[in-house]
């Protein structure tokens, strides 16, 4: 028999973003480059997340790039043993537009966070100048 057998839900609701996603890392395992933090777990209980939403911001265009997600243990992000690769999302060039909508990049998640744990996110190519993307990610503390 588990030794919980009880559901748990999310005390509250937690929406977390980083805007700006410019810089590329082009590193495999986080010990160099830039890397953005998307989401960190509740300090003190954890929490909950679903899923990741990456937009390019519609004001610029971007070029086609990876954004990788990892999850972090909360310690160093460039120590490699702190991090593992979660996934990737393939996203494609896009346009800066004032009639056409931006499409939503979604990634799935869908798993409980420790204490303290973060999601961290880098793209691979740069996009041109002033083009950026913002990365939600939508979650709850426990």
């Amino acid at each position: 028999m588990p030794a919980n057998n009880s559901p748990i839900y999310s005390r509250v609701p937690d929406i977390q973003w980083i805007t700006k996603v410019s810089t590329a890392n082009i590193n495999q395992d986080l010990t160099n480059g830039t890397v953005y933090t998307a989401y960190t777990a509740d300090a003190t209980n954890g929490g909950y997340v679903s899923r990741a939403v990456v937009k390019s911001e519609p004001a610029n265009n971007t070029a086609a790039t990876v954004v990788r997600f990892w999850i972090n243990n909360g310690s160093t992000v460039s120590t490699a043993a702190n991090s593992a690769l979660i996934g990737e999302l393939g996203l494609p060039a896009t346009v800066s537009s004032l009639t056409a909508p931006q499409p939503d990049f979604v990634y799935p998640l869908g798993f409980a966070m420790p204490a303290g744990y973060k999601i961290c996110a880098t793209i691979g190519t740069a996009p041109p100048t002033n083009g950026a993307f913002t990365i939600t990610v939508f979650g709850g503390k426990y």
